[in-house]
């Protein structure tokens, strides 16, 4: 199975100029995590409720603070034709819930574990996965 069987294609997207409270509005609109940072479509970044709250509302900074003060910047992505145990494995492995899902540098989707645990064939994965990201780490950004 690839990721193109399970992605969601209609994604709620920030530009990095935005603002945080933009970004958590468009969270709740969406009920979603995390919010993908585009320039032109390509993605520059993700931003999650976590980011907000530990790099921002923790630190007593302003809601007008930009996205890209608080963003992820070295994303991990993967592509259409990807197979889901492999972006199950590396979601694993780099610690990361949700996947953006890129196509000629343009964002067409995203995966979450979510996504891979729905599906019977996939748990396994996703249980696997998710035991990885669940290891505690003694670092805060």
């Amino acid at each position: 199975m690839k990721l193109k069987d399970i992605m969601s294609v209609n994604i709620a997207k920030v530009d990095s100029n935005d603002s945080i409270e933009k970004a958590a509005q468009l969270m709740k609109q969406h009920n979603v995590g995390s919010i993908p940072v585009c320039k032109n479509n390509s993605v520059v970044g993700i931003v999650t409720d976590r980011d907000i709250a530990i790099r921002s509302v923790a630190r007593g900074q302003s809601t007008h603070q930009t996205v890209n003060e608080v963003m992820t910047q070295n994303l991990v992505t993967g592509s259409p034709d990807m197979d889901v145990h492999d972006a199950a494995r590396i979601m694993g492995q780099k610690q990361i819930r949700r996947l953006p899902v890129v196509d000629n540098d343009s964002l067409v989707g995203m995966v979450s574990l979510g996504d891979i645990s729905v599906e019977p064939k996939l748990q396994d994965n996703a249980e696997q996965a998710l035991s990885s990201i669940s290891k505690p780490t003694n670092s805060f950004s």
